[in-house]
C-alpha cells in the first residue's frame, strides 16, 4: 500500500527566503524548522522537498551552484537530525510551460512513482499560494505558512478554509489535528 507523505517547499517555509539564492553562505534555516520537521517525522511520513527553482531557468545561477545550496540544506537538517527522504525541484523559467513547476504536479507525479506515494493521504505545505493550489491538484491536504511570503495568501487561505500556520511547528500541530480527525 502507497504511504502519505508530507511535502514542503523549500525557500521561505524550511530556510529563510532569499531572492534566488546561489551560493550556500546564503542559507539559514526558519525559525521553528528544526522542531516542526522533527515533529513531522514522528508521524513515520516521509519528509519530501518539492522547489521552485526558476533562478536556474532564468540563469540566474547554474545548476551546480542550486546543487550547493540544496547540500548545505541537506547538510544542515542532518546535522540536526532530520532526514529528507527526496529533493524535486523544477528548474525551469515560469514561462517555460513544464510540468513540474508549481502548480503543476510534476514534482509530486515523480515522487509517488520514485517513492510510492499516495498524494491523496498527504500534505502540501509552503508560503504561497502555488504550494496550496499544488496541494488541491493531487489531493493532498494544503497547509499555508506565513514564513516567507506566506501572510501575502493569509487571507484568502482563511477564506478558503485553508490552515494557516505560523511555522513548521505549528504545521505539524495542524497535521496531528487532522489525523485525528481522521481516526474519529
Amino acid at each position: 500500500m502507497s504511504s502519505p507523505a508530507i511535502f514542503l517547499d523549500r525557500d521561505g517555509t524550511i530556510i529563510v527566503e532569499k531572492s534566488y539564492p546561489s551560493h550556500p553562505d546564503q542559507v539559514a534555516l526558519v525559525e521553528g524548522a528544526i522542531a516542526g520537521l522533527r515533529a513531522m517525522a514522528k508521524h513515520g511520513y516521509p519528509l519530501v522537498v518539492v522547489s521552485n527553482q526558476s533562478g536556474i531557468g532564468r540563469g540566474y545561477f547554474s545548476i551546480e551552484q542550486a546543487d550547493a545550496v540544496e547540500r548545505r540544506v541537506i547538510d544542515l537538517l542532518a546535522c540536526k537530525g532530520v532526514t529528507v527522504a527526496a529533493w524535486y525541484r523544477c528548474p525551469h523559467a515560469p514561462d517555460a510551460g513544464c510540468a513540474c513547476r508549481k502548480p503543476a504536479p510534476g514534482m509530486i507525479h515523480s515522487a509517488v512513482r520514485d517513492l510510492d506515494l499516495d498524494p491523496a493521504r498527504s500534505f502540501v505545505i509552503g508560503d504561497k499560494w502555488s504550494d496550496i493550489e499544488l496541494a488541491a491538484a493531487v489531493g493532498a491536504v494544503g497547509i499555508l505558512v506565513t514564513t516567507g511570503y506566506g501572510n501575502l495568501d493569509a487571507d484568502r487561505a482563511r477564506k478558503q478554509r485553508v490552515a494557516v500556520c505560523r511555522d513548521l511547528v505549528e504545521a505539524d500541530a495542524e497535521i496531528t489535528r487532522h489525523l485525528a480527525l481522521d481516526r474519529v
